[in-house]
């Protein structure tokens, strides 16, 4: 289980950006979302280690990692994937799932990975993670990099970022495979509603804070109802109900 108790982050001249924050995060898919400036991006950063906390305490299956590394959370089993992912001149698909995996894999093993997520093998097996690659293939290498890896805890802040809408579909159904297959904690940071759909939880973070935190469906009738209906509250865009 992932904890974080009452995390606070603040920038320059004392902007609070989260503000004392607390969750349990158990197994399964949790997807947080709100609105632009909320603090999500950076409570998945804190969770990585890429920034650190002003205040509070992470826990990872009962281990303070607070003051650990993204390297050393890494090792724990922590992974984290970026909105504009990564490209690795001179590296193969293959290697990186190796690496990922760590230890020697086979063509066969990398290429039973890379059709989790729906890539056909031979067309990527060899091919280096550069400019040639869209934004949609180096979103479906990084889950296949985390299926590799078998981490507790994989982050991916707002995947469908920099993909087309051809794309964004394919990478709904690669999620759904992901989130049947993996028996560990997926976190993903998205305002994509078809994304949300997918999870089991759905917390909403506004103005640094956690503003309602809950089971996907009931979360999700709550805050993203029909355009139609009034019946129920609805985020603009400056956050507020």
């Amino acid at each position: 289980m992932l904890e974080l108790k009452n995390i606070s982050y603040e920038v320059e001249d004392n902007l609070e950006i989260l503000k004392n924050v607390s969750l349990k995060i158990d197994k399964g898919f949790t997807a947080i979302t709100g609105p632009n400036g909320s603090g999500k991006s950076t409570l998945a950063k804190i969770i990585a280690g890429i920034v650190k906390p002003t205040s509070g305490s992470i826990i990872l299956d009962g281990e303070d990692i607070t003051n650990l590394s993204i390297t050393d959370r890494a090792n724990k089993g922590i992974s984290f994937a970026f909105q504009q992912p990564v490209r690795f001149k001179g590296l193969t698909v293959k290697d990186l799932i190796t690496f990922a995996a760590g230890k020697d894999t086979s063509v066969s093993e990398a290429c039973n990975i890379l059709s989790e997520v729906g890539l056909c093998a031979r067309d990527y097996i060899d091919r280096e993670i550069n400019a040639s690659l869209s934004g949609g293939e180096l979103k479906r290498i990084e889950i296949a990099i985390a299926i590799a890896r078998g981490t507790k805890v994989s982050i991916f802040d707002e995947p469908e970022a920099g993909i087309d809408i051809w794309s964004f579909g394919s990478l709904i159904e690669v999620f759904e495979s992901m989130h049947r297959k993996i028996d560990g904690t997926i976190i993903v940071i998205s305002h994509q509603e078809k994304l949300l759909k997918t999870a089991d939880r759905i917390i909403v973070l506004a103005d640094g804070k956690v503003s309602d935190d809950g089971p996907k469906d009931i979360i999700f009738d709550k805050w993203f109802c029909d355009n139609s209906s009034q019946r129920c509250p609805k985020l603009d865009e400056g956050g507020k109900l």
